[in-house]
């Protein structure tokens, strides 16, 4: 049972991972038998991988042909953006209202992230990108809402694959740097209204360059 649901979750990650990065397009018809071939595994927990990433939005199954990769459609970019606007503006009030010690704890592990920010500016983009993702949903933990936590990761995987290369530029960079500096020192000043603004100035931005109508 431990092969089999492993050999599962390398064929689940596998995949994802190939979808989230666009080496598998929107509207690419993958076959099992690719799959299993990349991963080396059987077709059975590749099946089983496709119906989890099926139930994610992220394909679309054909019996007897394959996974249709799902498009990113206007509708998807809007939704992400709505929803994100909802789980973190009320997760960064929830972290301005808590005691100041739970604050204080936040804030040392909030500046830890955007120091790492600023240092990769000019270094590593995956780094900054891990670091941008850490810090929002450090914030979203703070509010001790597991399913809210799975649904921000379940959003940030799906905004990977709406990103066109190049458009994370050095400029930006460093505005997503200003406005996450503003969000955490609403939150570190216990200050809940100015913290739910922060974080919807900074979704104007990714709203911006995603092309959301939201």
């Amino acid at each position: 049972m431990h092969t089999k649901t492993s050999a599962t979750d390398r064929a689940y990650r596998h995949t994802k991972d190939a979808i989230l990065d666009r080496r598998y397009a929107g509207g690419d018809l993958i076959s099992e038998g690719d799959i299993a071939a990349g991963v080396g595994v059987s077709r059975t927990p590749v099946r089983e991988a496709l119906l989890r990433l099926e139930a994610e939005g992220l394909v679309r199954l054909y019996p007897k042909r394959g996974a249709l990769v799902v498009p990113v459609s206007q509708d998807e970019i809007d939704d992400v953006i709505e929803t994100r606007r909802l789980v973190e503006g009320h997760t960064a009030q929830k972290a301005a209202a808590a005691e100041a010690g739970e604050r204080g704890a936040l804030a040392v592990r909030l500046n830890e992230l955007l120091d790492r920010m600023r240092t990769e500016v000019d270094g590593d983009r995956q780094a900054f990108v891990l670091a941008d993702r850490g810090f929002h949903r450090e914030i979203v933990a703070a509010g001790g809402n597991a399913i809210l936590v799975g649904l921000y990761d379940s959003l940030r995987d799906r905004q990977l694959r709406m990103m066109e290369e190049g458009v994370r530029t050095v400029a930006r960079m460093c505005r997503n740097i200003d406005e996450h500096a503003a969000i955490l020192a609403a939150v570190e000043a216990g200050d809940a209204p100015s913290a739910g603004r922060a974080v919807q100035v900074h979704l104007d931005g990714a709203a911006q360059l995603l092309g959301a109508r939201t």
